[in-house]
């Protein structure tokens, strides 16, 4: 068997500079240091470099990652654009990242589409974490592709170039759980390549769908706008060939169709804005993409309140010709009864929306990317600063510095609590509405 060209692109990451719990919890986490060996359930990441390539009889080539596809994700800063290529294929891997068997073969083994979604329910479950060059217990690689492989329980780790050759094409009318979207852009690898499991349709519309993947920061169930929030023309649909009828365990459990959006009554003021997080703001999300506001969703709407929710409310109000007080970027009852009722102009700009206004005083928000484990800027000095000066100086020992570190966080969690956030709205991660906050007189 030819042995697959090594893949020397990006797999579409949809996290970007949101306040969900997800990313929230991406950010706490270290870079993979190079040459740890350990099971990621031990706080290790298993780095697997060029043992995969000469198991399958090639030269060590690493796969290089490409430049962001920023021209495709509207509104997300450059500094959290992903930066983990995609592995190639490669065998399953056992202890210490030694392969288990040989290279992939093309057969396809039989499995259930009960089985298929149990296998990826158990990778949620876990919370296995995303990466390209660490493998789980059972021997699969960490990423989008690795997660298929193993839910489709193939003999080996396979990428988006080559998963399709286990599968045949099939409509959008046919699909069912266990089924797959995958897009692999052969002409511009690097382009948001990426697959993900199909679970089944959300209601009658065929719209959304329940989307089992591994993306950052940890593999994740959601429901999912068809066929995906970037690239959406792009994807196909397959169907593994080796599948067999029977339920092989539990039958994957039914998605309840959803209550008519008309029938939800306005939740109250309390449930929107920074901090919240309740399955409104998810609705809320929902309703303002099918109303033309997916541009401002890289990850999908989830339970936390983040900026796109706001920007994407406002430019749902400014298209109804709201203006001041009436087009602030939180639903009030009005809001709320257009969007549930299908009233109203829907938004037609394609435009991501203006940045939050800042108050007198406030210095522009840096970006996420400046407050990550060893970062070193001015920013943080100067954040640093403001929390002493706001009383939240005790766990610094030594005074703020340039570079970031566990006392900033702290101080930063200490003065997230203050404002009465819990949870992931008090990660110790500045995000614009904290700096906005720590900056305003």
């Amino acid at each position: 068997m030819e042995t697959p060209e090594t893949p020397v692109f990006e797999e579409f990451d949809p996290a970007s500079d949101c306040d969900c719990p997800g990313c929230a919890l991406a950010r706490q986490h270290l870079p993979p240091r190079p040459g740890a060996v350990g099971h990621p359930a031990a706080h290790r990441v298993l780095a697997v470099t060029t043992v995969a390539t000469a198991a399958l009889g090639g030269a060590p080539a690493l796969p290089a990652a490409a430049a962001p596809d920023t021209a495709q994700r509207p509104g997300v800063p450059a500094g959290d654009e992903p930066d983990t290529p995609q592995g190639s294929a490669a065998p399953l891997h056992g202890p210490a990242g030694r392969p288990a068997q040989g290279p992939t073969v093309t057969e396809a083994p039989p499995i259930t589409r009960a089985e298929i979604i149990n296998r990826a329910k158990k990778w949620v479950a876990a919370q296995v974490p995303y990466s390209m060059s660490a493998y789980w217990s059972d021997g699969y690689r960490q990423d989008c592709s690795g997660f298929v492989s193993m839910a489709w329980n193939l003999p080996g780790n396979e990428w988006t170039g080559t998963l399709g050759r286990f599968g045949d094409r099939i409509a959008k009318e046919d699909m069912q759980p266990g089924d797959i979207l995958l897009f692999h852009n052969p002409v511009s690898p690097q382009s948001g390549s990426h697959v993900v499991l199909f679970g089944g349709w959300t209601d009658y519309t065929h719209s959304y769908y329940i989307a089992y993947e591994a993306t950052r920061p940890h593999a994740r169930r959601q429901a999912t706008p068809y066929a995906y929030w970037s690239h959406s023309g792009q994807y196909l649909a397959y169907r593994y060939k080796g599948l067999i009828p029977g339920t092989g365990g539990s039958v994957p459990e039914p998605v309840p169709e959803p209550v008519p959006q008309a029938r939800t009554p306005y939740p109250g003021a309390a449930s929107f804005g920074p901090g919240a997080n309740n399955e409104y703001v998810t609705l809320l999300g929902r309703m303002l993409v099918e109303r033309g506001a997916r541009s401002f969703y890289t990850s999908g709407p989830g339970p936390r309140w983040s900026d796109a929710d706001r920007r994407a409310t406002r430019a749902f109000q400014l298209a109804q010709g709201w203006t001041g007080a009436d087009a602030d970027g939180l639903p009030g009852p009005r809001t709320w009864a257009l969007l549930t009722t299908g009233g109203g102009r829907d938004i037609t700009t394609g435009a991501a929306g203006p940045p939050a206004p800042s108050s007198p005083g406030v210095p522009p928000f840096p970006g996420r990317a400046v407050f990550r484990p060893g970062a070193v800027s001015p920013q943080v000095t100067l954040l640093g600063r403001q929390l002493v000066q706001k009383g939240f100086g005790r766990y610094y020992t030594k005074g703020p510095t340039p570079r970031w570190g566990e006392a900033d966080r702290r101080a930063v969690e200490a003065f997230q609590r203050s404002q009465g956030w819990r949870g992931a709205s008090a990660d110790g991660y500045p995000g614009p509405e904290t700096w906005r906050r720590l900056f305003a007189l």
